[in-house]
């Protein structure tokens, strides 16, 4: 029983604790809410109001001063006693231990302080936009009726830079006046945002003036001046190149100008009209496109230069490579008798002469124009350059063409001469078979040697045929080296193999009586040895030698290496 009466003590003591625990929190939550409804109830907002007394208390500002004012009082009146209420009444639910109610409580008590500062926060911002906008105005205004003064003065003294659109930038100007003057006024009244309105539209207008007094001259400059000159000079350039005999119309340089001086006259009213963004980017087009036509004459000149340069010696280029040209074509027939061309190889020069013929009658038809001067020089230039690389293609493929005929001797003698070193090779290879100390020579063996021959033979009846044909040579001696190379690699390895054969198995009779298995590992590679069997016979005489030292094989394969290379 005492037992049960202690447990319940227990668990009440800590329920206690714990409700204390708790209680402190929301006491301590309360402090907070407290001390930040002190510090709105408290912030010196009449005394930041009192700053708008220094401007004019009329209209607008008026106006504002007293919704502040009441929004504030209602603030402190109305909004601060209902919060003391609810810290009242959250701090007697925490004396009950209520903690649910309590916190709900305080969740509006939060609610209702964040109102208040909302409302603190707008006024002193709507009130610093009030004394800002006051401030801003009295220096921009100045600063605005400073630069009126100042185009008015630019306007006046360099009347003649701004030609038609004088009475418009005017116009632009006049409309300030009015401005300054209800400016003044909503000032006078303390309507100082509406007055905010108005200067950051002067200063929009402002900004619009400036780059007109910049742009207007500059834009005037080129219409009038600078684009009219380059017109005479191309009107003077195309007269004095037409007289000197050039042919121009294709350019249609004089329908250009006269079209742009027309649109000149209405890039003048677009002035007039402040249109700017209108004209600027056509002017810089008018002068890449000015600038073009001047590149287009230049080119006239330059390929005038070059069809006097190089037409009238460009029969006698012709010439020489059609007459190098037939040179050939009659080598080809000489050639064919000894040695065998492909149908393609021999039309080359054939095609070479109906190529060079049809760039004759392209010549003389382009040489009749130049002595007519009713073309283009450029295109003139362009039918010449192209006659010419034509013409250089011919000749460079005729000459290849050509060296390969002079080859045909040299291939045939450096075929023949590789024939004598294959045989040669073959030769040395049958003796150093007879040579060798061994057994034998393997049926594998005897058939490469046979193959070798019987390739050398093939080149050898290739280069009696007449007419010669060097491709299949060539092709046949190919097969016949690797052929022969092949079986003199295989020969020497062969031999190598013999003399590794015999180490291992002298080597291994020294362990044949000891050990059975190394004694008919060697009886093996002995039989195979006497059949021929050379690779066979290593493998079993290798896997008898490893048995009794698997390091012996290297170095027999080196000892054996050695001994060749002493021969």
């Amino acid at each position: 029983m005492i037992k049960y009466i202690i447990i319940v003590v227990v668990v009440l003591l800590a329920l206690l604790m714990a409700g204390l625990v708790v209680r402190r929190k929301h006491n301590a939550e309360i402090g907070r809410l407290d001390k930040e409804k002190l510090q709105i109830q408290h912030y010196p907002i009449f005394e930041e109001l009192a700053k708008v007394k220094a401007l004019n208390m009329n209209g607008q500002t008026e106006e504002l001063f007293e919704n502040w004012r009441n929004r504030w009082l209602d603030v402190v009146d109305k909004q601060i006693p209902k919060i003391d209420e609810l810290l009242f009444d959250a701090e007697e639910f925490v004396d009950r231990f209520k903690f649910k109610k309590a916190s709900h409580t305080e969740r509006d008590i939060e609610q209702e302080l964040a109102k208040c500062e909302q409302v603190r926060v707008q006024i002193i911002t709507e009130l610093d936009e009030l004394i800002g906008s006051e401030e801003k105005n009295r220096i921009e205004i100045e600063q605005l009726k400073e630069y009126y003064r100042s185009a008015r003065k630019t306007i006046l003294a360099h009347q003649h830079s701004f030609g038609p659109a004088l009475e418009a930038l005017e116009k632009k100007l006049e409309q300030f006046t009015p401005k300054f003057e209800e400016f003044d006024e909503l000032t006078k009244d303390g309507n100082y945002l509406q007055a905010r309105e108005i200067v950051l539209q002067l200063n929009s207008e402002a900004q619009e003036i400036f780059s007109l007094l910049n742009d207007v001259p500059t834009l005037l400059t080129e219409i009038q001046t600078k684009i009219p000159t380059a017109i005479h000079e191309l009107r003077n350039g195309q007269r004095e190149m037409e007289e000197q005999r050039y042919y121009l119309r294709h350019l249609e340089l004089t329908e250009y100008l006269n079209g742009l001086e027309n649109e000149l006259e209405m890039l003048k009213t677009a002035i007039a009209e402040l249109n700017l963004p209108a004209v600027s980017p056509r002017i810089q087009t008018i002068n890449d496109e000015i600038d073009h036509f001047y590149n287009l004459l230049e080119k006239e000149v330059m390929a005038r230069k070059y069809v006097e340069r190089n037409c009238s010696g460009m029969y006698s280029v012709i010439n020489d490579v059609m007459r190098l040209t037939k040179d050939i074509n009659d080598e080809v027939a000489y050639v064919q008798h000894s040695y065998r061309l492909q149908d393609k190889e021999a039309e080359i020069p054939k095609a070479g002469l109906k190529h060079l013929e049809v760039l004759q009658r392209r010549y003389e038809l382009l040489s009749t124009r130049v002595q007519e001067e009713k073309s283009a020089y450029s295109s003139l230039q362009e039918e010449l350059k192209e006659i010419t690389d034509e013409i250089e293609q011919i000749a460079e493929e005729q000459e290849k063409f050509s060296n390969k005929l002079k080859n045909l001797r040299i291939d045939e003698n450096k075929a023949r001469a590789e024939l004598e070193t294959l045989k040669r090779l073959l030769q040395d290879t049958e003796r150093l078979l007879g040579r060798a100390n061994i057994p034998g020579i393997p049926e594998e063996m005897d058939a490469r040697l046979e193959e070798a021959a019987e390739q050398i033979f093939v080149v050898v009846q290739s280069l009696q045929e007449v007419p010669l044909n060097i491709i299949q040579v060539n092709q046949h001696l190919l097969n016949a080296k690797q052929s022969i190379e092949e079986t003199h690699e295989k020969a020497q390895e062969m031999i190598e193999n013999v003399l590794i054969i015999e180490r291992l198995i002298q080597f291994g009779n020294r362990y044949r009586a000891t050990n059975r298995q190394v004694h008919e590992y060697l009886l093996e590679a002995e039989d195979a040895f006497k059949k021929f069997r050379y690779i066979k016979a290593l493998e079993d005489a290798a896997k008898a030698v490893e048995i009794i030292d698997p390091n012996a094989i290297k170095r027999i394969e080196e000892l054996v290496q050695e001994q060749l290379l002493t021969k």
